[in-house]
């Protein structure tokens, strides 16, 4: 067993297929460390320590000190990394709208899906001896579109190598936002539009012209029924309208909403604000039901530049796609 401080940190702890901080666990296991000083980090905080490098706080150190020796610089991919996902966490919404979340090695997926009629809605009472109705679950005819987002680092290690890192954290975790951002776009699109296997969300006209009344928001939870309407989307102009709506202006609200931010939510559901939604639409669906996030590893970088402190052309970017799982239990009101 290696003691922390005697891990020889390398390059080729990135190309293994897992994770450097796995690696990492796999030779200083952090159940080794209970009852000590050190209980509570992880095995790459360990080693962080061991070099004496702070990524925060006012005394935080600058870039260059991960490149005192071969085996510090090895940790600063995993630095990089873990700002970015920080930027993904914080600007995350999709946690709101998706189902299920699955990781894969390849960039191929197919999913499943089921399409269940009315009558297999309804569960009907099955007489002795008889057979129990079925629900069908099937692969997709087409493969789920994985897209690749991310951004280019641009900067030479003279520029940044003597930035304070709690500085730099806060550019890694931006770019962490940008691609939060473009997932939860590309998840709306694959809301309205489907996932490529004929299975677009159902469009609803409002019984209102040119307008949204709260009768419509009523209507998108008739029409969603048996599935529950417990997430809204809606652009800016969609939540201005339902903001302005006096079902939603009442004393206790406007108290809650003065005093804490709180927003009252049309028929308890969640509402979030989507500026990426375009036209006179609003989406209503079931959380639990309708959307599978895909995603290929993990956040990518070009260690090997990192390492090398050839910042300037380093890509970050993260491979993920959408898919829909039951495609009733999203719908889209227009008005």
């Amino acid at each position: 067993m290696a003691y922390f401080d005697s891990v020889k940190l390398e390059k080729g702890m990135y190309n293994s297929g897992r994770s450097f901080t796995d690696i990492l666990e796999e030779l200083d296991p952090s159940e080794n460390y209970r009852n000590t000083e050190l209980e509570g980090l992880d095995a790459y905080q360990r080693q962080l320590k061991r070099f004496d490098i702070k990524v925060g706080g006012s005394r935080s150190d600058s870039v260059q000190k991960f490149f005192q020796s071969s085996d510090s610089a090895a940790l600063f991919p995993e630095y990089v990394s873990r700002a970015v996902r920080q930027g993904i966490e914080r600007a995350d919404q999709l946690s709101d709208i998706i189902a299920a979340k699955t990781v894969i090695d390849g960039v191929d997926y197919r999913p499943v899906v089921s399409v269940p009629s009315e009558d297999d809605k309804s569960l009907k009472p099955v007489a002795e001896g008889a057979s129990l109705p079925q629900t069908t679950i099937k692969t997709g005819e087409n493969l789920v579109k994985l897209h690749k987002r991310g951004r280019m680092l641009v900067a030479s290690y003279e520029a940044v190598k003597f930035q304070k890192l709690d500085l730099f954290t806060v550019t890694l975790r931006q770019i962490g936002a940008y691609i939060a951002r473009q997932q939860l776009k590309d998840a709306v699109d694959v809301l309205i539009g489907g996932d490529g296997n004929d299975n677009a969300a159902e469009t609803i006209a409002a019984d209102s012209s040119g307008a949204l009344a709260y009768s419509d928001l009523i209507k998108l939870w008739a029409e969603l029924s048996p599935y529950q309407l417990n997430t809204v989307l809606a652009p800016t102009g969609a939540m201005t309208k339902l903001l302005a709506m006096s079902e939603m202006k009442d004393s206790s609200a406007g108290l809650d909403f003065h005093g804490s931010g709180k927003m009252i939510t049309p028929l308890g559901a969640r509402l979030l604000h989507i500026p990426s939604i375009s036209g006179n639409k609003i989406i209503g669906l079931d959380k639990n039901c309708a959307l599978e996030m895909v995603q290929s590893g993990d956040v990518v970088l070009d260690h090997d530049k990192l390492i090398d402190r050839q910042l300037e052309r380093a890509g970050i970017s993260c491979i993920t796609g959408f898919a829909k799982i039951f495609p009733d239990s999203a719908k889209v009101l227009t008005y």
